[in-house]
């Protein structure tokens, strides 16, 4: 007897279809009551270590009173705006004048978004310029930069002192400075920073081999803190004043167990206008970076936006998508389309800001060629094949074509306009012959006849070139120097690549060649990059490039004081580096970028837009805000 769909068996489905939409409702629900409930327990937490302090530096203050003793600072952490302008610390008046405007007002978010996945958001740990980003909202350092006289400020600090031999810089710690839970910031805190990062366990190399130039870090007294170097350094007052300050009760317990730390995702906690949610268990999973505002905040300026993120939006198409349907505020374009597609969008245009810049800071791209793999020298280990490559790589036409002229060809890597170049240099030509000429020098010939050079036991000149995957510019790129090396018979296959994977072989060195790009600063050590010391350790000289000569003359440099003397030493160092070609330097790029009218106080400024000046520099006044 066959049996049939009744009336009955459809009810009684649409009941169980019913109730297990009733059940995934309550436990999403149920989910989401207990993240809350988790917030208000870590609320909770908080202010009763704020109420705990409180008392404690009360029942000091009666103390002293009792006694006769001075008054000191509580060092309790929370925040007591400044009624007097005139005591405003250099530092935040520029942001206490944006807070006098007409129209400024506190709330809103600001939304953006990175193109690539972050992989870690941890100090010290990460390397992208994503991670560094959002780190800036979270952590402070002792001084800051003035972005637009470029003077060194007082942050954390309030002021310092250098020794006449420039060997030793006192700083005084502001008595109020104090972490996101409350904690003050004390010279014990600095103390550790160091040690931490000097610690062999803590995977540190880049900043290892930068503060290796310090002796010691000592406390003095109950605000000083003393950096004393082991010789003259160039950068002294930069390194020590810029380290972004860790704080002990946070990240001490890590010292038990550092491989816990070194494969963290999100261990992020400062004294910066802005914190993580939950400052231990942000992970790459969650498809963005979320800010909140610090409630503690010590400065006497407090930060315009509730909340800041970033999406992690890989496609560009996607990216650009948001950026029209008012998804993200911020739109960081490609020149192709810049030019032939947003700048004829009037509807886009009209709700935009638009800034072009090519900033004294910014950085340049770049191939890398590896000289080493797996322990074995590789074909651009010889200098005449990495030479060719460059005659190889016609710069102009990449500026002209993919870059539609927002930028300029590189030479070497020092920005043209800075003291450090040597304005001797000159870019070498496109030209095959010279590059099949160096080629054949090596053993490099067209063997069977099939247009590809062989090297003497028959192997092709064929090679990887991996390069971020998602970004059609450095694809647009690819294409372009798969057809101009093609014409010298050398196959070039590119490989885009998942950011997190790339980062994984840049640390071994398990690649060919590379396309990537390096920020810049407003005088560049070469340390990091191009001496061989950096080639171990997970270092970023990546490429395992080494000559002993541009060695001893970035350590020379770095050891000089005087400018006058120290850019000569510069600029001999990067005629090494034209004449060696580790890299073949590809172009300086103009950012192209564009940011919703709704955001007010936008700026480029030497160190570009000032959208990360602390705590104040963007903000979107009350009629226009969206977000509450």
């Amino acid at each position: 007897m066959d049996k049939r769909f009744s009336i009955k068996d459809f009810y009684l489905y649409l009941f169980l279809v019913l109730l297990l939409f009733v059940l995934l409702t309550a436990m999403y629900m149920v989910d989401r009551q207990w993240g809350k409930l988790s917030q208000v327990e870590q609320i909770l937490e908080e202010q009763a270590g704020d109420i705990r302090r409180l008392r404690q530096s009360y029942t000091e203050l009666y103390r002293r009173l009792d006694t006769g003793a001075p008054a000191a600072h509580t060092g309790i952490g929370i925040h007591t705006p400044r009624a007097n302008p005139a005591e405003m610390p250099e530092a935040f008046q520029r942001a206490f004048n944006v807070t006098q405007r007409p129209d400024y007002a506190e709330g809103d978010w600001l939304v953006q978004s990175f193109g690539n996945a972050i992989a870690t958001l941890t100090p010290l740990v990460s390397s992208d310029v994503y991670a560094s980003t959002v780190q800036g909202y979270v952590l402070e350092s002792l001084l800051t930069r003035d972005p637009e006289t470029l003077a060194w400020q007082g942050l954390l600090a309030e002021h310092w002192e250098v020794s006449d031999d420039g060997l030793e810089i006192l700083f005084t710690l502001r008595p109020e400075a104090a972490f996101s839970d409350g904690a003050p910031v004390t010279n014990r805190d600095v103390v550790f920073t160091y040690e931490f990062i000097m610690n062999p366990r803590i995977k540190a190399p880049r900043e290892r081999a930068y503060y290796e130039k310090i002796a010691k870090v000592e406390a003095v007294g109950p605000r000083g803190v003393r950096f004393t170097f082991k010789e003259p350094y160039y950068n002294s007052l930069a390194l020590a004043g810029g380290m972004s300050i860790l704080a002990e009760h946070f990240y001490a317990p890590y010292l038990e167990t550092p491989e816990k730390f070194n494969q963290s995702k999100g261990l992020l906690f400062g004294s910066g206008a802005y914190r993580l949610p939950d400052p231990e268990h942000w992970t790459p999973d969650l498809g963005l970076v979320e800010l909140v505002r610090n409630p503690r905040y010590w400065g006497p300026v407090q930060p315009s936006f509730d909340r800041v993120m970033w999406k992690i939006i890989e496609n560009e198409t996607a990216r650009l998508t948001s950026y029209r349907n008012g998804e993200i505020d911020t739109y960081p374009a490609q020149p192709r389309e810049y030019k032939n597609e947003l700048l004829k969008d009037e509807a886009l245009m009209s709700r935009s800001q638009r800034f072009e810049y090519l900033a004294p800071t910014a950085g340049y791209r770049y191939i890398g060629w590896n000289e080493e793999r797996k322990g074995r020298p590789t074909r651009f280990a010889d200098r005449r094949v990495r030479e060719a490559m460059t005659y190889l790589t016609d710069r102009q036409r990449i500026v002209d074509e993919i870059m539609l002229g927002y930028g300029e060809p590189a030479i070497g890597p020092f920005n043209p306009r800075s003291k450090q170049h040597a304005s001797d240099l000159k870019m070498r030509p496109y030209s095959v012959a010279k590059a099949k000429a160096l080629l054949a020098d090596v053993g490099y010939e067209d063997r069977d006849g099939d247009g590809l050079l062989e090297d003497q036991e028959g192997r092709p000149f064929s090679f990887e070139l991996i390069y971020p995957q998602g970004n059609e510019e450095y694809k647009a790129l690819a294409l372009f120097l798969k057809d101009s090396y093609a014409r010298a018979g050398v196959k070039l296959i590119g490989k885009p690549t998942e950011w997190s994977v790339m980062l994984d072989l840049l640390d071994k060195k398990d690649f060919e060649a590379i396309s990537l790009g390096w920020s810049s600063s407003l005088e560049s050590d070469l340390y990091q990059i191009f001496h061989s010391d950096q080639a171990k350790n997970n270092g970023d000289n990546f490429i395992n490039y080494s000559n002993p000569k541009l060695d001893r003359l970035i350590e020379q440099a770095r050891s000089t004081v005087d400018e006058d003397q120290r850019m000569p030493l510069w600029q001999a160092a990067e005629r090494i580096i034209y004449a060696d070609q580790p890299y073949t330097f590809l172009t300086r790029r103009k950012s192209l970028i564009l940011v919703d009218q709704r955001i007010h106080n936008v700026k480029v400024t030497p160190l570009g837009l000032n959208s990360g000046d602390m705590p104040v520099g963007w903000y979107v006044p009350k009629t226009l805000q969206k977000y509450h």
